[in-house]
């Protein structure tokens, strides 16, 4: 529900927005790091997870691999941007946030909690892409690209949706117009929870109108006006809930639809 608590926080939550812009500033970009540094250690392979220990939240491993980028064969509910379909391949895998972000973790690390929807368990909503990059930054990892986000959603998967709706995903239909604590809804092939529905996710991206013509470790364009989410949330109708879909709000922008999840080093 929809609390008072959560509207009084906004002057803390000002403070710590400036905050998160002037690290931001400092800290070089991210996106040098997609896809280009080789993991420590033994390899690790699929089914393997870990706990990060800055946030406690757990972690699983992608690996590398290869999928069709874009509006999935037979899915007639795209937009343009989510055109054309292509081949793209990741060339090393990643550890993924095995569900969103929860309030108690972002509370814990940032020291205050925006939310609408108020629940430890439930994913952190109402957060802006400059606090879920200084959220990501501060656990020693970094927001997913769009093409990481997708390859990890469709788990192999060549169809809009990766199971059944109501068995995967909080959304208009099933939601009672609130988010629901993660991890409640069937995972997929890679055991990530609420890839669809729950809240949208920020990713690192810069959203173009014209899908990215990458075909080997996509990071999109350098700038942009907005950044790119996916995933569909709570209060979205079910044709929004597909893993090509594609939306942008602008760094700042924040609404109670919208969370995210990280990568983890």
């Amino acid at each position: 529900m929809f609390t008072l608590s959560a509207i009084n926080r906004r002057g803390v939550r000002r403070s710590a927005v400036i905050a998160c812009l002037a690290i931001a500033a400092a800290v070089p970009s991210g996106v040098v790091a997609f896809q280009q540094s080789g993991p420590s250690g033994p390899a690790p392979k699929p089914g393997d997870s870990k706990v990060n220990p800055v946030d406690g939240l757990r972690y699983l491993w992608i690996p590398p691999g290869q999928f069709q980028k874009g509006c999935s064969t037979g899915d007639f509910e795209c937009f343009p941007d989510e055109n054309p379909q292509r081949k793209v391949t990741l060339t090393r895998g990643f550890w993924l946030g095995q569900t969103e972000v929860t309030q108690a973790a972002f509370e814990k690390l940032m020291g205050y909690n925006p939310s609408v929807f108020e629940g430890a368990s439930l994913p952190v909503d109402s957060v802006s892409w400059v606090e879920a990059d200084a959220y990501c930054g501060a656990i020693g990892g970094r927001l997913p690209s769009d093409a990481e986000w997708e390859y990890a959603a469709r788990a192999g998967a060549s169809t809009a949706r990766y199971g059944n709706l109501d068995d995967i995903a909080w959304y208009w239909d099933n939601s009672n117009f609130t988010t629901h604590p993660v991890a409640q809804k069937k995972p997929n092939a890679f055991g990530l929870y609420d890839m669809l529905g729950n809240v949208v996710e920020w990713t690192y991206t810069w959203y173009w109108v014209q899908l990215n013509q990458e075909n080997i470790n996509p990071t999109g364009p350098s700038t942009a006006e907005y950044k790119e989410l996916r995933g569909g949330g709570w209060w979205d109708e079910e044709s929004l809930i597909r893993v090509s879909y594609r939306r942008h709000f602008e760094t700042t922008d924040e609404d109670y639809n919208i969370g995210f999840r990280c990568v983890s080093n």
